[in-house]
């Protein structure tokens, strides 16, 4: 029988302002489910990245089930009205709907799922980003499934030697694309590079993958807040299911895809590049200028439906030197203010209060060739 791996997330409400989920909303979404998910999953763990709240869930009734998404909404449900009476700031922010219509695409939660074969020892990661847009995955999973500078397995592992799938969206047009690397790596790069249209979802396995063949091995929430409320509601904050070893790149090719904190668009009010920041859980609330821009790795272990973990992967000194670049990069771009590369380009800026600017100040622009005077 397969199993599924299914990551949700939504924004339901933090304290003081987008900085971190209040305790009481984690404990009331992990009762909910615990009540009312008894004969659904077999088992959950609950996280927190920043202002969004995280559940993991392994069940059997795989990938886009109303059952499962229902009971995810219902719970963060549960949650916004803990996050209403304690008045804290954004309360229900992700949940975009008014009731639940059987899959939560388009609702505002982001959604990370896989059905897979569960192999005798099934590791895999769990990365949770804050503060960006879900294209913030792509150089970290080009780098772990095809860089190998970064994953040397590519070369010297005979599993890994042939390569991955990779499915790419384009969030904008509501199209996809599948790419083979190596055999396509210069086309995929010519796409990702473009992380604000084109965005990697889904990583496979290849036939001539001995270990583990055909297999999604990876997957990404692409679903793009703005786009699905026709207004700024706020980033989509993505989150990523990676397995890992065996086949797969080991845990240490995936964590050492964040060990260098590049840039990413979010940040603040959702309109600024940032260095993201690996860090452990404990260190997940957004601060400086909102930010900056975070990422949490949790690592598990799946058995016969039950999950072990998580282990908090980035809490570690060994990513420190990381997180020291990413606060001199702060430093560095913040200088910058509200001019460009660090306010993101007007492109990126159509939802936000840029566009009233402009409608206000329509009037009063000149034609060039006929207006040389300051008025």
């Amino acid at each position: 029988m397969k199993v599924t791996i299914s990551h949700i997330k939504a924004d339901i409400g933090s304290l003081p302002g987008h900085s971190i989920v209040d305790e009481k909303v984690m404990s009331k979404i992990q009762d909910y489910i615990e009540d009312h998910g008894k004969n659904l999953i077999s088992d959950f763990r609950m996280a927190h990245v920043g202002d969004d709240a995280q559940i993991t869930m392994v069940h059997t009734k795989g990938i886009d089930s109303p059952e499962i998404h229902e009971l995810a909404w219902n719970a963060f449900k549960a949650g916004t009205e803990v996050a209403k009476k304690l008045g804290l700031y954004g309360a229900g922010q992700d949940l975009l709907k008014d009731s639940f219509s059987g899959n939560l695409k388009g609702m505002g939660p982001g959604v990370a799922e896989m059905e897979i074969n569960e192999r005798p020892s099934e590791p895999f990661i769990v990365y949770m980003m804050d503060k960006t847009e879900p294209g913030a995955f792509n150089l970290p999973i080009y780098k772990m499934f095809a860089d190998p500078f970064n994953t040397p397995g590519l070369v010297i592992d005979e599993a890994m030697h042939s390569g991955f799938r990779f499915e790419v969206w384009d969030v904008i047009e509501h199209r996809a694309i599948f790419l083979d690397t190596p055999e396509d790596l210069y086309d995929l790069l010519a796409l990702i590079g473009s992380k604000e249209k084109y965005v990697i979802k889904r990583v496979y396995t290849k036939k001539a993958n001995k270990k583990l063949p055909e297999e999604n091995v990876a997957v990404i929430s692409t679903d793009k807040l703005s786009l699905i409320a026709g207004k700024y509601v706020g980033k989509d904050d993505p989150a990523a299911v990676v397995r890992i070893q065996s086949g797969l790149p080991a845990a240490g090719e995936s964590l050492e895809a964040f060990a260098f904190p590049y840039l990413v668009s979010g940040w603040m009010r959702g309109s600024f590049n940032g260095p993201l920041m690996p860090v452990a859980m404990k260190d997940a609330k957004m601060t400086r200028f909102d930010g900056p821009p975070r990422v949490v790795a949790l690592g598990y272990v799946l058995k016969s439906g039950k999950l072990e973990g998580p282990v908090d992967m980035f809490d570690d000194p060994a990513f420190d030197y990381a997180r020291r670049v990413a606060g001199e990069l702060t430093d560095h771009i913040r200088r910058m203010g509200p001019f460009e590369p660090h306010r993101l380009p007007d492109q990126e800026m159509e939802y936000t209060t840029l566009p009233i600017v402009m409608e206000k100040l329509k009037d009063r622009f000149v034609d060039i060739e006929k207006e040389t005077v300051a008025k």
